[in-house]
C-alpha cells in the first residue's frame, strides 16, 4: 500500500540511531529551577507567589494571563528565590520565577479519577486548561484553546502527530514504545470533546515497531486509526501532516479547524492524560540529549525549569568541545550561545555537534537550479522570496505568497550555493506579521 505523504520535502541523515534505543531515564534537578512566564503563545503567565514563599511540587506559581495563556507550576519543592528576567533559548530575557530546590520534592495532593467518563466536556477542558498544557512540539499554543474551536461538531479528525520527522529527535519514539497506553488514552479523552471525529495516530514508516504496537493496542478501538506515513521531512509539519492523512489542504491564513482537524503532538496528548485522569499539571517532558559531541546520548524525563548544564552532565558531558549546540533539532531549532538556560514546556532536545557545517559554508550567487522550489512543501519559490526579503520588498514578498513558508529549512538544506534562504524569508515574515498585529 502506498505510504501517505505530501509534495516536496527532503530526505536527510536522521541521526536517530544515536538515541533511539536509549530508554527514558528520569532525572532529578539539583540546582535552582527557573520558570519563564512566557513558555507559550499568548499573554505571559502572572506570578501568584513572591520572593521568600515556600512552594511544593505541583503547586501553581503563576496563573494564566488571559484566555490564550497558560499557568505555570513548580516542579520541585523549595523557596522562591527571585522573580526577575532570565535568559531563554531564543536569547531573549524573559521574566521568570526562580526556585531554590530543597531536594525534598515534597508534593501536593492531586485529584485523580478512574475514567474520563466521569467528566463532562466542560470539565475535561477545564482540567486541561488548569494543568497549563501547551503544544509541546515547539509552537507552545495553549491546548485548551486548540480544543475549543467555534464549531466542535465540524471537527472530523483528531490527529496525534507521531511523525517525529525532525532529525536526531527520538523522545516521541521512546514515549510511544514505553507508554503507548497513555498516548492512546489521551487521544480517547480528546475524542470525547468531538462527537463526530475519528482519531488518527500518524506515524512515519521508520518506526515499524511503534506502528505494530499501536495497531495491536487499538485494534478494538472503533474511533482510532493508525496511519503509516512516508519518512520524509517535514512530514510532521501541521499543514503537511493534515494533507498526508486526510488530503485536506490549508494555507497560512487558516487554522487546522478550518479543515475539520485538530492536531496535537505525542507529549501534549500524554500530558492531557496526566491532567484529566491523574489530575497532574504539566511539570515534565521527555528531552533527547544527543549529537556526536555527547558522550552518552539519552532520552530523559526532565522537570521543567531544569538547567541545560545538568542535562549535559547527566549525559556524561562532552566527548569533544562542540562547535554548535542547538535547542531542538537541526532544521528548526535555536542555536545556543549559552547553556545557562532552563528547559521549558516546548524544549524537545539538545543537539551537540562537533562541527558547525553551516558557519563553515560560504554563500555564493544563485545558480538558478530550481532545487529550492522543487523541495518546498509550501509550493513557493524560496530563491525569489529571499531576494525580496533581502531587498526589503515587502509588498512583492506578500504578493508572491511569502507567508505560505513554514520555515522548515528544506530550501537552505538543498541549496548548492549555500544561501541562507530560510533565514531571510523568516525575517521578512516576522516583519509582516508584526505589522499585521499593530
Amino acid at each position: 500500500m502506498a505510504k501517505l505523504t505530501f509534495t516536496g520535502g527532503i530526505h536527510t541523515y536522521d541521526g536517530k540511531d544515536l538515541s533511539k534505543d536509549k530508554p527514558i531515564v528520569d532525572i532529578l534537578p539539583v540546582g535552582d529551577l527557573v520558570y519563564p512566564l512566557s513558555q507559550h503563545i499568548g499573554a505571559p503567565a502572572v506570578p501568584i507567589v513572591k520572593k521568600g514563599d515556600y512552594v511544593l511540587t505541583g503547586q501553581k506559581i503563576a496563573e494564566a494571563g488571559g484566555f490564550v495563556s497558560a499557568p505555570v507550576y513548580a516542579t520541585v519543592s523549595g523557596t522562591v528565590k527571585a522573580i526577575e528576567p532570565r535568559r531563554v533559548v531564543t536569547g531573549d530575557s524573559v521574566m521568570s520565577i526562580v526556585i531554590e530546590n530543597d531536594g525534598k520534592y515534597d508534593e501536593v495532593t492531586y485529584s485523580a479519577i478512574e475514567s474520563a467518563d466521569e467528566l463532562s466536556k466542560e470539565q475535561i477542558l477545564e482540567r486541561i486548561k488548569e494543568a497549563g498544557i501547551v503544544g509541546m512540539g515547539g509552537a507552545g499554543f495553549p491546548t485548551h484553546v486548540k480544543l475549543s474551536p467555534k464549531e466542535p461538531d465540524k471537527i472530523d479528525y483528531v490527529i496525534a502527530n507521531c511523525a517525529e520527522c525532525e532529525p536526531y529527535l527520538t523522545s516521541d519514539y521512546r514515549r510511544m514504545l514505553e507508554e503507548p497506553h497513555k498516548l492512546i488514552e489521551g487521544l480517547k479523552i480528546s475524542l470525547r470533546l468531538f462527537d463526530n471525529a475519528m482519531g488518527i495516530l500518524a506515524v512515519e514508516d521508520n518506526k515499524p515497531d511503534c506502528i505494530k504496537l499501536l495497531k495491536e493496542l487499538t485494534k478494538n478501538e472503533k474511533r482510532i486509526l493508525v496511519k503509516t506515513l512516508k519518512t520524509k521531512y517535514p512530514q510532521g509539519s501541521e499543514r503537511q501532516l493534515i494533507f498526508a492523512t486526510t488530503k485536506r489542504a490549508i494555507n497560512s491564513s487558516q487554522l487546522p479547524a478550518d479543515a475539520g482537524c485538530v492536531v496535537n503532538n505525542v507529549d501534549t496528548i500524554v500530558a492531557i492524560y496526566h491532567a484529566v485522569i491523574e489530575g497532574k499539571p504539566l511539570m515534565q517532558r521527555i528531552v533527547t540529549i544527543t549529537g556526536d559531541a555527547i558522550n552518552h546520548p539519552q532520552n530523559y524525563r526532565v522537570r521543567i525549569g531544569t538547567n541545560y548544564h545538568e542535562l549535559i552532565d547527566a549525559a556524561g558531558g562532552f566527548k569533544c568541545q562542540p562547535e554548535k549546540i542547538v535547542s531542538g533539532g537541526p532544521m528548526m531549532g535555536f542555536a545556543l550561545f549559552n547553556l545557562d538556560v532552563p528547559t521549558t514546556k516546548t524544549a524537545s532536545a539538545l543537539l551537540c555537534m562537533s562541527r558547525d557545517e553551516v558557519s563553515a559554508s560560504k554563500p555564493s550567487a544563485c545558480i538558478n537550479c530550481g532545487l529550492c522550489a522543487e523541495v518546498c512543501p509550501g509550493r513557493v519559490v524560496p530563491k525569489m522570496l529571499a531576494d525580496y526579503a533581502e531587498h526589503g520588498q515587502e509588498e512583492a514578498f506578500v504578493k508572491h505568497n511569502g507567508m505560505e513558508c513554514c520555515e522548515c529549512g528544506c530550501c537552505s538544506f538543498v541549496c548548492p550555493a549555500k544561501r541562507n534562504l530560510t533565514q531571510s524569508i523568516k525575517s521578512m515574515r516576522k516583519i509582516v506579521l508584526g505589522k499585521r498585529k499593530k
